[in-house]
């Protein structure tokens, strides 16, 4: 059963997750980030049903994070690039990727991958940083705002941090 989707939520982070449709989503977008491109290779890849890569693929397709191309005739056989909106979820892929090497909830004791610079060799991590400076920024100094698309919920659960961190000291 498919759930609710986040239409009419004014949020940044809903907006993407409901682009990327759901946990398949995600590892799709993975898998298109490390350069697979077709079917068959996202079926072996991540053992999902056809039925459901079919539809992650048209969902990812409607939102605009991949585009399908014919690369087959006699039969039709198409590949999945990936657009520049798709790109832009590398940052959310690596993200998810640094967090789960740090936790290791599947006791591996190393990361399945590492991402390097490919100019220089050298690891490359995801990271906070003042957008005027480039210095890092610690996640303690981060303060959140009301931007200017905010609406009633968003100020209500800005009101509701501020309530609990004025309680909490």
């Amino acid at each position: 059963m498919r759930s609710k989707g986040f239409e009419g939520m004014t949020c940044s982070i809903a907006s993407v997750l409901g682009a990327l449709g759901d946990r398949w989503g995600a590892l799709i977008m993975r898998d298109m980030l490390l350069g697979l491109r077709r079917y068959d290779d996202f079926r072996q890849s991540t053992g999902i049903t056809n039925a459901t890569l079919t539809d992650r693929l048209k969902v990812l397709e409607h939102n605009q994070l991949i585009e399908r191309r014919l690369y087959q005739t006699r039969p039709d056989r198409h590949e999945y690039l990936l657009t520049p909106k798709g790109t832009d979820i590398a940052l959310v892929v690596m993200a998810l990727a640094q967090i789960g090497d740090q936790w290791d909830l599947d006791e591996r004791g190393a990361p399945p991958l590492n991402f390097i610079n490919g100019r220089t060799g050298n690891g490359i991590k995801v990271a906070l940083l003042d957008e005027v400076t480039g210095e890092p920024v610690r996640l303690r100094d981060v303060r959140v705002e009301e931007g200017p698309a905010a609406d009633d919920m968003i100020r209500w659960r800005l009101a509701k941090a501020q309530e609990y961190k004025a309680t909490a000291q």
